[in-house]
């Protein structure tokens, strides 16, 4: 079960208001985003010709990901989300799954708010088995770049952190290589979503769980928040909509096995898809 620990000060996000937050938008799960990420891990399992028993999805919402034939085991950090999965309410980065218990992991949507990053990768790595496969997909640098801008311009002289740090896709292949993944692969696929107006965003992103996260963020005013909204309407095309992206990074990693082609380059981060899934057909 997820606790507060000693070190929980020192860390990028608020874990309980993590959980708090996940808990509200689980009673109206705005879900669009994360069902493109599923779209894009199927598509990519469509590629890898083999059989998966065991699957463990690592920050699971309140489902969705399915694979038919095999057992899921569900785990996520909103006790609401775990519930409605009949899961494990547990943290990604302290997850209590033994070594070896899976033949396939995906993380799908959570991975930009998880304050270990590179701890739940190694955790992932270590609960797959040998020749296992991980896919992953979250929001990654480059995501509301409009809403960081306008919000920046609103607060002036004196700008506050509500925004969470990026990984972008250059590091996310170096993460993969850190916690022992063979044949990493990063890629990014970006999504644009047009929307009336600032509120809207902002209320899609209290639907995902997606708000800020970071302690002691000092309230949002209603000054800022009327000079941010005038600037996302400034913004706005000739039909009233403003434009906001998206950035989706995919990772993808294998387990270490004898039996996987080894990179043509000794030394690279990352190799391309084709060439992750070329032993794998």
């Amino acid at each position: 079960m997820p606790q507060n620990g000693p070190s929980d000060s020192a860390e990028i996000f608020d874990r309980a208001l993590r959980r708090k937050r996940r808990d509200r938008a689980a009673r109206r799960y705005e879900g669009f985003v994360r069902e493109h990420m599923l779209e894009g891990i199927h598509d990519r399992l469509v590629g890898v010709k083999r059989d998966f028993r065991d699957v463990l999805d690592l920050g699971s919402f309140g489902g969705g990901f399915d694979l038919p034939g095999t057992a899921i085991t569900r785990i996520d950090a909103g006790a609401a989300f775990a519930a409605q999965a009949g899961g494990v309410h547990a943290d990604e980065d302290r997850h209590p799954f033994p070594e070896a218990s899976f033949d396939l992991v995906v993380s799908i949507g959570v991975l930009d708010q998880v304050n270990d990053v590179p701890g739940a990768l190694a955790l992932a790595r270590r609960a797959l088995r040998p020749d296992g496969l991980f896919l992953g997909a979250f929001l990654g640098a480059g995501t509301l770049a409009t809403l960081r801008s306008v919000f920046l311009k609103a607060e002036g002289e004196r700008p506050v952190a509500r925004f969470h740090p990026q990984i972008d896709v250059r590091a996310a292949g170096d993460l993969l290589s850190r916690a022992g993944f063979a044949l990493p692969v990063a890629d990014v696929d970006p999504l644009t979503v047009r929307y009336s107006s600032i509120f809207s965003l902002l209320s899609d992103l209290r639907g995902m769980a997606a708000t800020n996260l970071l302690p002691g963020t000092p309230p949002l005013t209603r000054g800022t928040l009327a000079r941010a909204a005038e600037g996302f309407a400034e913004r706005a095309d000739p039909d009233g909509k403003t434009a906001e992206r998206f950035e989706i990074v995919y990772l993808t990693g294998w387990a270490p096995d004898e039996s996987q082609p080894r990179p043509a380059r000794r030394g690279s981060a990352t190799v391309s898809l084709a060439e992750a899934l070329r032993g794998k057909q």
